[in-house]
């Protein structure tokens, strides 16, 4: 299976409540993920903007830092990630994503299954 960069389903969106519109650049679908996961996708949070406070049940999503310093909310605290970081919450624990910077996040976004 392969799929071309220019075949990708792109949108704007606020996520969860977040500030702004986030930028997604779906990477696969459902389909593609052989039923092991729900979105892959690369993201690209603009200065100021954020994804919502949120949390996840029965699922996994990881967020790998490509790009810039962000505000990682993991539960109760707050961690700075930067290029080459990875964020990782699930099974009933929360996160949320904030750029306080003036660069554009860019970042890769995987959901695995239970």
């Amino acid at each position: 299976m392969y799929t071309l960069s220019e075949n990708c389903p792109r949108a704007d969106a606020c996520v969860r409540n977040g500030n702004g519109l986030i930028h997604i650049k779906h990477l696969t679908d459902k389909e593609g993920l052989y039923g092991h996961g729900r979105m892959f996708a690369h993201i690209t949070v603009d200065p100021g903007c954020s994804i919502g406070y949120h949390d996840h049940q029965h699922e996994t999503e990881f967020y790998y830092i490509l790009k810039g310093e962000a505000v990682f909310q993991d539960d109760d605290k707050e961690v700075l990630l930067h290029a080459g970081d990875i964020g990782a919450t699930g099974y009933g624990h929360s996160h949320g994503l904030i750029n306080r910077t003036e660069e554009p996040v860019e970042l890769i976004a995987l959901i695995v299954m239970e």
